[in-house]
């Protein structure tokens, strides 16, 4: 994979978390709800940092979908958390590939953005996973 397919991928993980986040805020309920307006909006800047990479690599960015397909349906708080641990973990594993494919500046920035998502999903599960964004060691 190369840096660009990798960044490009990364942009399509932040497109489904934005779509995400947008049904979690409207279910978590009172007491998180700055903690899934905090993610949703660190991901549309991630969303929109990315975009602007993939241009500099010389990519077109991928656009959002008009809607996304839920894992698991979201009537109440306790499923919105669920959710936003989800998206967390594949935002997770999306950057790990883009650690994987890039180098200097970019390598560094999808790591820091592996690290944040990984500390979300940590606090909506209530648990940490010892591998953040490498599915096959979950």
């Amino acid at each position: 994979m190369t840096a660009l397919d990798a960044a490009r991928a990364a942009l399509a993980a932040e497109h489904a978390a934005v779509y995400g986040y947008g049904v979690v805020g409207g279910r978590i309920g009172e007491a998180r709800r700055a903690e899934a307006t905090a993610a949703y909006d660190a991901h549309r800047a991630r969303r929109d940092a990315l975009g602007r990479t993939v241009k500099d690599l010389g990519g077109a960015p991928v656009a959002a979908a008009a809607g996304y397909a839920l894992p698991f349906p979201v009537p109440d708080a306790a499923a919105a958390g669920r959710l936003a641990a989800e998206l967390e973990d594949g935002v997770a594993g999306a950057y790990s590939d883009l650690v994987r494919a890039a180098d200097g500046p970019l390598r560094a920035e999808a790591a820091t953005a592996l690290r944040e998502a990984a500390v979300r999903a940590a606090r909506w599960r209530g648990g940490d996973v010892t591998f953040p964004g490498l599915a096959e060691r979950a």
